[in-house]
């Protein structure tokens, strides 16, 4: 469905259905009949629906489930269109993912009457709502009957509003990185406080998980691309990631890629454009403009996130807008340069130790946040990454590979790590 679309159903249909729902289980509280809370949970669902990196960033909070209740069966809920990235984190059994099909109204609301009805069967003691804007999301954990229901708190922010029927509701915090506002939710389950989580969190480095290949799958991956591409056979590579995904305000400008591209080859490296199929434009558009027998369009060409994550391995280095790719490569050795413009690292980088992000702190950025359902007020004047430019990015390039510094030197004075 498109994005657009999904934001006034959850906006015209979610607050009245938020504010209905609210009010029934007001009735129900008072008359005694809300579901009494086990003494350990049983069961534990998971609802995760948004963007595939938020999977890996979720990643130390599935384990911290597991780690506090291991009696528990734990279930996640996700679109259907994430479950590759699920499975590869390999946190929960394929039978104990239930996933929903957005890609158009009919196919959503089919499997969503399946997965309630299947939630109902499994009784689950505790739902977990992960997500910050969607009200669908909110409205499941609730219909789902379970008497623990922890999830993000409104309180007075409008932006949040997703009724007010949460038993341990968590303060949403945008000044603390969402891996750890996750693992809040963990210590919610049994808080007794309102709002819950008020603990002493800690700020410790996050180590990712790292996938794990089947022998000799990497190297396999690896020669089939030389195949495909004979005249990358033995030079270093350089990925690129010049999308914004379903958020085009999220993307570097092209000519700034096509300045680090240039550099590279006249270098002696090869640069690869990655992509999904309907990435194609940013793929052809490089190449276009390097009309080199280095420079490859890699979109469309990954059969899946797997396949992705095994191209890094042949890769000396990625640079990508925020987005997918820089939080999978956390998953892999590839250093990576992310940059970071309507979002900030402070809440969403990457938790690898050879990751680094650029973000320019302008008055405006972030400008997409929880309160405004990711709809920035920019014009597409993305100033926030603009003012990154390609010669910054190409010194840290050079600090990565180990390289002399470029011939003009750079003094950073962004937000990197």
């Amino acid at each position: 469905m498109d994005i657009r679309f999904q934001r006034a159903v959850d906006k015209y249909a979610g607050v009245p259905l938020c504010a209905l729902f609210t009010a029934w289980d007001w009735c129900i509280r008072k008359v005694g009949l809300r579901r009494k809370p086990a003494a350990e949970p049983k069961r534990i669902l998971v609802i995760l629906l948004s963007e595939m990196g938020s999977l890996v960033l979720a990643e130390p909070m599935f384990q911290r489930i597991k780690a506090r209740y291991p009696g528990a069966e734990l279930h996640v809920m996700l679109f259907a269109k994430n479950r590759e990235v699920l499975d590869l984190l390999n946190v929960v059994p394929k039978q104990q993912v239930i996933t929903l099909d957005d890609s158009n109204l009919q196919d959503f609301a089919s499997d969503l009457w399946e997965a309630l009805q299947k939630m109902r069967t499994l009784r689950f003691d505790v739902v977990i709502d992960c997500e910050l804007f969607a009200r669908v999301s909110s409205l499941i954990a609730y219909m789902s009957g379970a008497p623990v229901l922890v999830g993000f708190e409104p309180h007075t922010q409008e932006g949040l509003y997703r009724g007010g029927y949460l038993t341990n509701p968590v303060m949403y915090n945008p000044y603390r990185h969402l891996s750890h506002q996750l693992l809040t939710m963990v210590d919610a389950i049994d808080a007794t406080s309102h709002p819950a989580g008020k603990t002493v969190p800690t700020d410790e480095m996050i180590t990712p998980p790292t996938l794990v290949f089947n022998d000799g799958e990497v190297a396999a991956e690896a020669n089939k691309l030389e195949t495909d591409f004979p005249t990358i056979v033995g030079k270093p590579l350089v990925l690129i990631y010049p999308s914004g995904g379903i958020l085009p305000i999220r993307a570097w400008p092209l000519e700034n890629y096509y300045r680090v591209a240039d550099h590279f080859l006249q270098q002696g490296y090869a640069v690869g454009v990655i992509g999904l199929k309907g990435d194609k434009a940013f793929g052809q558009a490089v190449l276009n403009h390097c009309r080199h027998p280095m420079c490859v369009d890699l979109t469309g060409y990954t059969r899946s996130v797997r396949h992705l994550l095994a191209l890094f391995h042949r890769a000396a280095l990625l640079i990508t807008n925020d987005g997918g790719p820089g939080q999978f490569a956390a998953m892999t050795p590839i250093p990576t340069i992310i940059l970071f413009g309507p979002e900030t690292p402070r809440l969403y980088r990457s938790w690898a130790k050879n990751a680094y992000f650029f973000h320019q702190p302008l008055a405006c950025s972030p400008c997409l946040t929880a309160y405004n359902h990711r709809m920035s007020p920019c014009d597409g004047d993305n100033q926030c990454l603009k003012q990154i430019t390609p010669e910054q990015v190409l010194e840290k390039s050079h600090e990565l590979l180990g390289l002399p510094p470029t011939s003009q030197p750079i003094s950073f004075t962004l937000e990197s790590r």
